[in-house]
């Protein structure tokens, strides 16, 4: 009786669901192996690294193969609590894998979503931040991490050239995290702001800037991305704004346009990631009454799924040689879309193209092999929760120049330097004196 007590004491009263509270990180830790081992079959909960005060970074994973990625099914995921005093998101995930395993086999939507999806949620980034924070509604401590950095300002950065700043542990662990999975698509929820914010968040005034914002060349993806949560979000879409916050149309904005930030973690996943990253802010408040919750919860629950199921637009398959052997590193681009770091196979020869539905025109160019290009009609792919799966089968170049070839990198990886190990201090941001001007306004993100 002692063991079903201190087991369930994250429930409600009457046992039916997650209670909504601000659970600790020993409560978080303890739910997610419990719910790890009442639902081993399609869940496996594992950490990513630790915090600067040593709290694990737990992640849960969800699907029908929750333990190794399978070909064909796309990598998603979900990161909360990267400021450690916006904590809505928090629970939202909590609340999130709460519903996603005790629906799964008896909703449809989530049978489908799980079966065709894996599903990454980290709840909380920044634990040691949480741990710390007062409940003030907008300006209590707890938002950097131990050692006083924001870790929203903290990775690699592809229009600043000061990356050789020091990484701190918990971005390190997200940066090695990214390498053990391809992911595809993933957002990280936030709190100060009822909005959707989408990539670039940085600029060097090249051609990327345009008018206010700051574009990608999937601006169109990453537009209906973020319209996706906002429209299913129960408020989000009519743009009300937060106390001085700018009243947002749609409920979105290009990250840029809002203000710059240098060193964020959603241009860091497209650049160098290959995956389509949102920020999504989702209470006005950073700390709200617990009273408030279930009603955030409900406003949020939709939108949550809605934009999962995105993990299916466009493009997938395989880059194979005349023999069916996988191609890895072979370079997938679509016309019109001249990315920072071209997208590549992985190890598989696997590729994912988040694109809208169209006709494009791709090329896949690989140095041992001859380029091939064809033009492809795309579908919506999210309704069928699948996107349209394509292989390449390239042939072996004839070309004695490609004998023994290896690929020259068009971007370069930064250096990890993690802050644990090295006693320098962060070098100066080129756009310190622009933080400085706009400080009430980082606040929010």
């Amino acid at each position: 009786m002692l063991f079903l007590v201190l087991c369930c004491f994250w429930l409600t009263p009457a046992g039916f669901g997650l209670e909504f509270r601000y659970h600790n990180s020993a409560e978080v830790e303890q739910y997610l192996r419990e719910v790890s081992r009442n639902y081993s079959s399609f869940t496996h909960l594992h950490s990513i690294g630790h915090s600067v005060e040593g709290r694990g970074l737990w992640v849960l994973i969800l699907g029908q193969n929750p333990r190794q990625h399978r070909t064909g099914i796309p990598e998603f995921k979900y990161v909360g609590n990267m400021h450690g005093n916006e904590v809505v998101g928090r629970v939202l995930l909590l609340q999130l894998i709460d519903y996603l395993t005790k629906n799964y086999l008896s909703d449809p939507f989530v049978t489908r979503l799980l079966n065709s999806t894996r599903i990454h949620i980290l709840p909380s980034m920044n634990p040691d931040g949480f741990e710390s924070s007062g409940r003030d509604c907008m300006y209590s401590q707890g938002r950097f991490n131990k050692n006083g950095v924001d870790l929203n300002r903290n990775f690699p950065d592809a229009f600043s050239n000061d990356n050789v700043i020091l990484r701190e542990k918990e971005v390190v662990a997200v940066m090695e995290w990214m390498k053990t999975e391809r992911f595809v698509l993933s957002a990280n929820l936030h709190g100060g702001a009822v909005v959707a914010s989408y990539p670039y968040d940085n600029s060097n005034g090249g051609s990327e800037l345009q008018g206010l914002s700051s574009i990608t060349p999937d601006n169109d993806v990453f537009i209906h991305l973020a319209k996706t949560y906002s429209f299913n979000h129960t408020t989000m879409h009519k743009g009300d704004s937060c106390y001085d916050s700018k009243d947002f149309t749609d409920g979105i904005t290009n990250g840029y346009s809002w203000y710059p930030l240098t060193g964020g973690m959603q241009d860091y996943n497209y650049v160098w990631g290959q995956c389509l990253e949102l920020t999504l802010e989702l209470s006005c408040c950073k700390f709200p009454p617990e009273s408030e919750l279930p009603g955030l919860w409900a406003a949020n629950k939709p939108a949550l799924l809605a934009y999962m199921q995105q993990a299916h637009l466009g493009l997938k398959g395989q880059v194979l040689d005349s023999n069916g052997i996988p191609v890895q590193n072979a370079s997938v681009e679509v016309n019109g879309r001249r990315n920072l770091c071209p997208f590549r196979t992985d190890g598989n020869g696997e590729y994912y193209r988040l694109l809208l539905p169209g006709n494009y025109t791709v090329t896949v160019t690989h140095p041992a092999h001859e380029s091939i290009t064809e033009t492809i009609s795309v579908p919506y792919g999210p309704e069928k929760f699948s996107a349209l799966t394509h292989n390449f089968q390239l042939r072996r170049s004839s070309s004695d120049s490609t004998l023994g070839a290896t690929i020259q990198p068009t971007c370069v990886s930064p250096k990890l330097l993690n802050s644990e190990n090295h006693s320098a201090t962060l070098l100066p941001s080129a756009f310190t004196a622009l933080s400085v001007l706009i400080l009430h306004r980082l606040l929010l993100s």
